[in-house]
């Protein structure tokens, strides 16, 4: 603990007088921004997005099976009375199997499933059992897609009440940066998208103002703090202070992600994925994103006006 300790002070050390010129990036950084929200968007309109059960609704099987099972010869059994099946080994012994939504009576396809299973394997656990239906399916998307707008909406309130207006416009164009990014991202992979795809946004979003707000604080005190000092430099100088901690939570968090992608399992595996990417782009956003715009809409405007309108009245 005491080196972990001493390497982390000596990390931070070296990161609290970095001069990186951040600014005179920032608008290929814009502009390679923009690129990525109209390529997401032309991904998600392409090839859409991989809809888990939870939206496209359909079954979902979770079984345990002790014996010895090829997923060719166990799919091949299920396809002669089941189409459109997915199998997965989600475990040394624990499959996941995946029907898409049809017209038949679910309850009869499941216990088709179960009786086809029995009779090949021995020893069967079903861990878990879902169906759920296309009006459900259509109902969670919508709320799912409610709760992504008012965690906008409340985001970009808090933002403008602690800050300026020009900080808000900075944060919402960086989450929705971040969002944008992460849903092309599913589409691109083809991850399954689900309710925990939904976290994973939130969590994203979550991450990604926190560490916007850090940049935007140190921002505002130097606001006061400088006056004759040009924005640009005196943005490098808040975000290059605030560095170690960018990098250090980060990492951190980063680390704590790649457990969960190799030891969390199929079910947490596209939202450990998801946050990851997630957690990278949003880092990105919060120092070429955020901060940036703050340039075209500068926040000392407001003082100058001020101060010309004192000096008519004087």
């Amino acid at each position: 603990m005491n080196f972990l300790s001493r390497f982390l002070s000596k990390f931070r050390q070296s990161l609290s007088n970095t001069q990186i010129n951040f600014m005179a990036f920032h608008k290929i950084a814009l502009i390679l921004s923009i690129v990525g929200i109209i390529g997401s968007i032309a991904l998600v309109l392409i090839k859409g997005l991989n809809f888990g059960i939870d939206f496209a609704g359909g079954i979902l099987i979770e079984a345990r099976i002790e014996d010895k099972v090829n997923i060719a010869e166990m799919r091949s059994l299920l396809s002669h009375e089941i189409h459109d099946v997915q199998i997965q080994n989600i475990d040394k012994n624990d499959y996941l199997i995946r029907v898409a939504k049809t017209n038949e009576d679910q309850t009869v396809i499941i216990k088709n499933i179960q009786n086809l299973l029995q009779s090949k394997y021995n020893k069967i656990e079903y861990r878990k059992v879902d169906y759920v239906g296309p009006q459900v399916g259509r109902e969670l998307i919508l709320k799912g897609f409610l709760a992504l707008s008012l965690s906008f909406l409340f985001i970009m309130i808090y933002i403008w009440i602690r800050f300026d207006w020009q900080f808000g416009i900075g944060g919402i164009f960086a989450l929705l940066h971040d969002a944008a990014l992460t849903i092309g991202f599913f589409s691109l992979t083809q991850l399954e998208f689900n309710l925990t795809s939904i976290a994973s946004i939130l969590t994203i979003i979550g991450y990604s103002i926190n560490d916007s707000v850090v940049i935007y604080d140190r921002i505002r005190e130097n606001l006061r703090r400088y006056k004759k000092i040009d924005l640009a430099s005196l943005i490098n100088s808040s975000t290059n202070s605030t560095l170690s901690r960018t990098i250090l939570t980060a990492s951190a968090t980063l680390v704590s992600l790649l457990a969960l992608i190799f030891y969390g399992g199929e079910v947490l595996f596209s939202f450990s994925m998801a946050t990851f990417f997630g957690i990278l782009i949003g880092t990105y956003s919060s120092i070429y994103i955020s901060a940036p715009i703050l340039l075209y809409f500068d926040p000392r405007k407001k003082d100058k006006i001020n101060n010309n309108i004192l000096a008519k009245k004087i």
